[in-house]
């Protein structure tokens, strides 16, 4: 069998790099590279709540996520007056996986904003947002944790997301933006640490999708996610040593 445009297997990642403390003020921050693509993450801690959340006794877990202007071939233009629909639902997915990794109760009346940019898009920006996302939810929630204003309960399983597809027929995992924009099925898996899934997007852009088709492409997101699970908790893991 051919090997991939960029010389991968099938079922292999692009190679993935996590640099933590990549700004200075955020509560969290971290550059993450998946392939070509380039995502920094931040997170602000705020106990500025939404109106309708007040008084409720929980906190909150959003997000944001934007294109900068040249991470695309051609300049992406920004939004400036409010977010289009593919933003919003890119920004509402990464929000529904960060919170499925946090103890809203735990937290408290705060609100922790994560904030995803993308610095260079080559397929796979809001699945490496959600995986990238995860690691400065978990810098800001060790922060309270350690300053005594929270307790360690608040973390749940982490989340990590993953691509993968059907190109002319052939399930790949992990998919670059030219073999993304040619995939006759489109597939985003979000899996906690526990193998538990929080949301699967799959979409057949041409052709149909079979049971056993829909089968092979979670197994290759399942292992895609545990992959990046161990690589997440490595980064994680570097920074808890002393003189970080």
């Amino acid at each position: 069998m051919t090997k991939r445009i960029d010389g991968r297997d099938d079922d292999a990642l692009r190679p993935v790099a996590f640099e933590l403390g990549f700004t200075n003020y955020a509560e969290g921050s971290v550059l993450m590279q998946q392939g070509k693509t380039m995502v920094l993450c931040t997170a602000t801690v705020t106990e500025k709540m939404p109106n309708w959340l007040r008084g409720q006794g929980r906190g909150w877990v959003t997000a944001e996520y934007a294109l900068l202007p040249r991470s695309t071939e051609q300049r992406t233009e920004r939004e400036k007056h409010w977010p289009k629909g593919r933003t919003m639902e890119i920004q509402r997915l990464i929000g529904r996986s960060l919170r499925a990794a946090v103890d809203l109760t735990e937290l408290g009346e705060r609100q922790i904003i994560v904030d995803c940019d993308v610095l260079q898009a080559d397929g796979g920006t809001r699945t490496a947002s959600v995986t990238a996302g995860y690691v400065v939810l978990s810098l800001a929630l060790r922060r309270l944790v350690n300053a005594g204003k929270i307790s360690a309960k608040v973390f749940r399983p982490a989340v990590t997301a993953v691509s993968a597809g059907l190109v002319d027929g052939r399930p790949l995992l992990d998919l670059c933006y030219l073999e993304d924009r040619r995939a006759d099925v489109d597939a985003n898996v979000v899996m906690t640490a526990t193998n538990h899934f929080v949301e699967i997007q799959m979409t057949a852009e041409g052709e149909t999708l079979s049971r056993e088709q829909f089968k092979v492409l979670l197994d290759l997101a399942e292992k895609g996610n545990k992959e990046l699970l161990r690589l997440q908790q490595a980064a994680l893991l570097q920074a808890e040593l002393p003189g970080r």
